[in-house]
């Protein structure tokens, strides 16, 4: 797989960006990543409405590829326009829904809890993502000087606002209080690590509960995050994100989901949080408080294994 060249597709979105990267890592391709742009009212029409033409999105240059893994609405019609006219045989590969014929791709890499099904789908329990067990443990050593050795570490993980969830204080200082009760029963040192969508109000409230005993991540530091994960003994983290969840779960470490009252329905949120509960992966956020584990969930090294052996077929 070395030798295959990869286009990778997105709209730039961190969450996109990690599975693609990920995914083209794990298949071992060389590649080069492009975020896709849509002319004019293009942006605003459905995959399955708009042509399959180069005249509905911005072209940008391309070297020769073997492979197109793309993830994101606005990268769906560019994928299927790229393989359909490249002067060789491509083989693409779409990440989530892409709400159009599935038969446009050769595989179709879809969450469990969509339940989008077809010839060409690979279901995974959660999000595939970036993240590999080598970089958590090459990290360990990267907060441990501003820790207090002595103590077992809480990682919580912050997400951010989206359409589902908002970010409020009321609701920021409710977690925040079950945490607090948590690490003083437990004699447990807390790592708050924001993520790109965390609002700047959100971490400064954090730092005023945490900052002084306890370490509080500022900015976004990849290092810290991964260094964070090894560390830990548990693992909190916001309900808003499926990805950070997915990617906790590569640690084989007790997870517990802060949850936040939804501002709209939020069945696929729910549909993937009861089964990583039904997994033994997660519990709430305001259970019992204890210790267990799992087997460790790496979904992109799984998926990418079936797709080298199909495509050396």
């Amino acid at each position: 797989m070395s030798k295959f060249k990869g286009l990778l597709l997105t709209e730039g979105m961190h969450g996109m960006i990690s599975q693609v990267e990920g995914l083209a890592k794990a298949l071992d391709v060389d590649f080069t990543h492009h975020k896709v742009e849509l002319n004019s009212f293009w942006k605003l029409i459905p995959p399955k409405f708009t042509p399959i033409s180069k005249l509905t999105f911005k072209n940008f240059d391309t070297d020769d590829f073997d492979i197109i893994i793309s993830c994101g609405r606005k990268s769906v019609i560019p994928s299927i326009y790229l393989k359909k006219n490249s002067h060789k045989k491509v083989c693409n590969i779409h990440i989530q829904d892409p709400k159009v014929s599935l038969n446009n791709f050769d595989y179709v890499i879809a969450p469990e809890h969509d339940g989008l099904i077809g010839k060409n789908v690979l279901s995974t329990k959660g999000a595939i993502h970036y993240l590999t067990q080598e970089e958590i443990d090459n990290n360990k050593d990267y907060l441990i000087e501003k820790l207090d050795k002595h103590k077992s570490h809480l990682v919580l993980i912050l997400g951010g606002p989206n359409k589902y969830y908002d970010y409020t204080n009321q609701s920021l200082s409710k977690i925040f209080d079950q945490i607090k009760k948590i690490q003083e029963e437990n004699k447990l040192q807390t790592i708050v690590i924001p993520s790109m969508r965390t609002p700047h109000k959100t971490i400064e409230l954090a730092n005023d509960y945490f900052g002084k005993e306890h370490l509080v991540i500022k900015n976004i530091d990849k290092k810290a995050y991964l260094s964070g994960l090894s560390l830990a003994k548990y693992i909190i983290v916001t309900c808003d994100s499926s990805s950070m969840i997915s990617e906790a779960a590569l640690t084989g470490k007790p997870i517990y989901i802060a949850n936040i009252s939804p501002k709209r329905n939020d069945t696929r949120f729910q549909k993937f949080r009861n089964l990583f509960r039904e997994l033994n992966i997660t519990r709430n956020l305001g259970e019992s408080f204890e210790n267990w584990n799992y087997q460790k969930l790496d979904e992109t090294n799984r998926v990418a294994k079936i797709i080298k052996e199909r495509i050396s077929q």
